[in-house]
């Protein structure tokens, strides 16, 4: 009978981690569409220049945005009319494009990464927790082998 209090006590907790794991990103999606609201962004474009760290390829910025690269060449199409990014041939293949933020794209991200720190679900915790919560995160999230 102990076993199944157990197995119950863990279920409990499993849904309630879920739950809360569901809040929060609902949370950060509300707060992403605010601030493509805010700046006349689509809340993609505003997830696209959060992700635009050092040049890199349209498949790098989709696997940082865990979405299809098809997505994300409409994205940078748009971005790119509005004068944030550019393409240009990459260094090393010849096939591929690599994507960076212009002067006024950096600007905007600024804008952007400045407005997402502002009200944020991750307001409330310390660095430190933040830290925490990143490794646990990873650890949920990390390829599991088989064995």
């Amino acid at each position: 009978m102990a076993d199944r209090a157990d197995v119950s006590a863990d279920d409990q907790l499993d849904r309630d981690v879920c739950q809360l794991v569901h809040r929060f990103t609902q949370g950060l999606d509300g707060h992403v569409r605010l601030v493509a609201d805010r700046l006349g962004l689509t809340p993609t474009q505003v997830v696209a220049l959060r992700e635009l760290t050092d040049p890199i390829t349209a498949r790098e910025l989709a696997g940082r945005m865990s979405c299809e690269p098809s997505n994300v060449t409409f994205v940078l199409d748009r971005l790119e009319q509005q004068g944030l990014v550019r393409r240009r041939p990459h260094p090393t293949d010849r096939r591929a494009k690599q994507i960076v933020l212009t002067a006024d794209g950096r600007a905007r991200r600024n804008e952007v990464l400045r407005h997402l720190r502002t009200r944020s679900p991750l307001e409330p915790l310390t660095a430190d927790q933040r830290r925490s919560l990143r490794e646990l995160l990873e650890a949920i999230v990390a390829p599991r082998t088989s064995g």
